[in-house]
């Protein structure tokens, strides 16, 4: 590395392992949280067909009207489907394994960095469809959807600064140099916080302009 991208690199207690993991671990066992809520509620659905759920307010936030839509199982084997809430345990128990090892300080492979990364891209793009379906052809807002979909963006947000930041990919010194001493600088001069404000302010004015009125 020469001096040019070494006055590139992030520096700082925000820019650091212990900082940037910890949200990650934070977001993920969030996450995880909310999924073995969900997958509570599926079975309380299952075995009381037709029951009260503790979150159905009215018909605007309302968990069972997202529970019983086909939305909430993706993956079907036959007749057979899985609940997605399942899904959303196996995945973020990954997730909090891998922010816990992080945070631990463990050298990472860049292989598993870059899964890392599309991992939680992945779990931030179901997130949001799922929000969509939800406001505008379920016509149903489910709070713990809601706060998956927080904490996934959370997690995507410091995956997205780890991977940068401490595991230092892309690499100055790879075929994408360019890329990778833009992104440094992008996280070096603190533009990811503004960024993520309004990234958040976004989301929240699009909830609020849809349902805000059953949300009070």
């Amino acid at each position: 590395m020469n001096a040019q991208d070494r006055a590139l690199e992030p520096a700082g207690w925000r820019q650091g392992r212990i900082w940037t993991y910890l949200i990650a671990l934070l977001a993920s066992a969030a996450a995880l949280f909310a999924s073995f809520a969900l997958a509570a509620e599926t079975l309380q659905l299952a075995r009381h067909p037709g029951i009260k759920l503790d979150c159905d307010v009215n018909a605007t936030v309302s968990c069972s009207t997202v529970a019983l839509s086909w939305q909430s199982e993706l993956v079907r084997f036959g007749s057979l489907s899985l609940p997605n809430a399942f899904l959303g345990i196996a995945a973020e128990s990954v997730f909090t394994t891998l922010a816990v090892v992080g945070l631990a300080g463990c050298r990472q492979p860049a292989w598993l960095t870059r899964c890392t990364w599309l991992g939680s891209l992945t779990a931030l793009a179901y997130a949001y469809w799922l929000l969509s379906q939800s406001m505008f052809v379920i016509k149903a807002l489910c709070p713990w959807c809601l706060s998956l979909m927080a904490a996934s963006t959370m997690q995507f947000m410091a995956f997205s600064h780890s991977t940068v930041t401490v595991q230092a990919l892309p690499r100055t010194d790879g075929p994408w140099p360019g890329l990778a001493r833009s992104l440094r600088k992008y996280y070096r001069l603190g533009f990811d916080l503004m960024v993520d404000a309004v990234w958040v302010a976004a989301l929240v004015a699009l909830i609020a302009w849809k349902s805000g009125s059953a949300l009070l």
